[in-house]
Parts: C-alpha cells; structure tokens; sequence
C-alpha cells in the first residue's frame, strides 16, 4: 500500500474532507497533493500572501495601477481579492469537474464592511459567484446575513456561512439554507450541485472565552477551553443530523492538534492552514475516527457553569438572531476582518503613492 500522509489518511478513510485555508498557490499546491478539495480566501489572507508571493504579483499591480488610471485604492484592493480568488479556483477546477460541483471550490469572502446590509451582501455574492464556475461565497452568520444566505442559495449559490461560532448561528444558517432549497424545488429548480457549507470558528471562540478569563479575572484548569469549539460543533453536527440539514459544517481557526483529531471521521470538512497542515501530518497521532465521541460531560458542564458565553454558544436558544452581531467573538471578528481589508487598502497605496522619504 502506498505510503499516505495523515491528512490524506483521513480524507482517504473516512468522509471528511479538508481544504487549504489560503489560497497562496505553492501552499494550495501542497494540500491538493496531500487530498485537499477546496480553498479559501479573505482580506486577511489576501494579505499574506501578497508577502509570501510578492514575486508573482508585484509586475500585475503595478501594470493595474497604469492600464486604470481612475482607480481607487478600494478598487485596486478588490482587484486583488478577485485575481486570487481566479487563481485559486483554477488550480481546484480539475476537482471541481470531477466531482460533479460537489468539491473543488474556492471560498471567497464578500465585503466584511457589509455585515448589516442584505442587498448588499447579495450583491457582491452575484459578482464573486461569477468570477469563476467552482466559486463559493463567504456570508457572516449575522442578522443581515441570514437573510442573504437564504436568497443567495435560491438563486443557486453555494454559500459558505462565515463569522459564525455557535450553535444558534449555526443552526439558524441551516434553517435558512434549506429554505432557500425548498424554494428552489418549488421553483422546479435543481439543487444537486449546491455545496453549501457553514464554518464554526472553533479556535475563534476559544479565543473569545480566554479573553473573558482574563478580563473578569476567572480561573479554570489548563485545556479546558481548548474544547470549547470542539463541543460546539458537534453538538451542531448532531442537530443537523436530526433536522435533515443538507449544509455541511466546516471547522475553521485552527489553535491546536485536536482542531483536526477530534473532528476525523465526520462528514465535515476541515479548512486547514497551511503550517498546520505540515503539523498534522508529521505527527504521531493516530488517524482514527473521533468525531462520534462526545466531549466529556464533566468538560462542558465546568464551561457552561464558568462561562456564560460558552452556555450561549452551546444552547440552540442560547443567542437570537438579534443578538448574533453583538456576540463577543462576533465583534472580534469582522473587527478584524474590517481591518485586514483597510490593511489591504494601505499595502496597495503605497503601489499607487509610493513614499517620497523611502526613495532615492
């Protein structure tokens, strides 16, 4: 039997698939050797690799800059986010074909900025959706957003639900995704090559609980919150199940090695970065199914007893709707995203306004 890598073992084994989360071609290139199906990008990622491939892009922004006069740095910034995303899509489109539109797509992310704006968020959906034919597109788990993710997925876009990291959200993104496939069906049109996914941001809510350990001064045991997002998820995995949602869930923000061993096994996918990647598979952890154990009770019972943002995470009632732009790893989060793209904006205007001091 040929020699497999880990990663390639579990996707190999077992239904759960795994993609790059970057869409910077030598690391894209690894992943797909190593089983890979899918990738995925946003301002924050863009970022990166722009200081990894500076190479590859440097002649292209500077012949932009000059073949468009007009435009803004924002312009150029998008520019940027699009022209990666093609060149992600396409390296994955070989597995896109293969797999009937099932795998092989680029996630790409629409403007964070727009968080609270529906129309908005659908919008750019249409115009990321057809930049490439294996395009799926980041929605934020928000008030607005669900209404987009609904209408997104009737007019036959693969959404990937994003900024999410609970069980509320996630659920609430399941509900509104089969919606909009039943009322694509009502509508006589097909829905068997829809690949709609919902990240939990697993390693983003441990975050968020250990900032609140240390601003309100709570002390707990060492690894405890590592399991958090482990809990949370398959606590959502196991009401999906029972609720027939066709949205598959997706482990995203990677902290530690049981961000993968625990999730192997499930019909999940796992949108892994590129260092953890090389992490996971020079381990000696064995590649055995672990998605079916439940965390153990005695660990969720201390996180709901310490934590009330863990009891809202893990409770399907725990956040409504209203309360999802509010939530504390929420607010991170598109701070975060919102940044990264206003980073974007600075990187780029030093192409278009090049510092007078720095030249000579």
């Amino acid at each position: 039997m040929p020699y497999l890598s880990k990663l390639h073992e579990t996707v190999s084994r077992f239904p759960t698939d795994f993609w790059n989360d970057s869409c910077a071609l030598e690391e894209l290139t690894y992943a797909i050797g190593h089983g890979a199906v899918g990738a995925t990008t946003n301002p924050t990622i863009v970022l990166e690799v722009l200081k990894k491939e500076m190479h590859l892009w440097r002649g292209r922004i500077l012949a932009q800059i000059e073949a468009r006069p007009t435009w803004s740095e924002h312009a150029l910034a998008w520019w940027l986010v699009e022209e990666m995303a093609k060149s992600g899509a396409a390296e994955l489109l070989p597995i896109f074909r293969r797999e009937g539109g099932l795998r092989g797509r680029l996630s790409a992310q629409t403007d964070p900025t727009l968080y609270r704006d529906a129309a908005g968020l659908l919008a750019h959906a249409e115009r990321l959706v057809g930049l490439a034919p294996n395009m799926q597109v980041k929605i934020p788990a928000t008030t607005a957003g669900l209404c987009a993710i609904e209408e997104a997925t009737f007019r036959g876009i693969s959404i990937n639900a994003t900024v999410c990291f609970t069980v509320p959200q996630a659920v609430a993104v399941g509900a509104a995704v089969e919606r909009g496939l039943t009322r694509r069906m009502e509508a006589g049109l097909d829905n068997s090559s829809l690949s709609p996914v919902c990240t939990i941001m697993v390693g983003r809510l441990d975050d968020w609980l250990r900032v609140l350990r240390i601003r309100d001064q709570r002390g707990c045991e060492p690894g405890l919150l590592d399991w958090a997002g482990i809990a949370v998820i398959k606590k959502a995995y196991g009401i999906f199940q029972e609720r027939g949602f066709r949205t598959r869930l997706l482990a995203a923000a990677y902290r530690h090695t049981g961000h993968w061993s625990e999730f192997i096994g499930g019909d999940v996918v796992l949108t892994i970065p590129h260092a953890w990647q090389v992490r996971f598979n020079a381990s000696d952890i064995a590649v055995e199914e672990r998605f079916s154990r439940p965390v153990d009770t005695a660990i969720v019972d201390r996180l709901r007893a310490e934590f009330p943002d863990f009891e809202r995470a893990w409770e399907v009632d725990g956040l409504t709707p209203a309360e999802f732009d509010t939530y504390g790893a929420t607010l991170r989060t598109l701070r975060g995203f919102i940044q990264s793209f206003h980073d974007l904006q600075g990187f780029v205007r030093d192409f278009m306004l090049p510092d007078p001091d720095q030249r000579r």
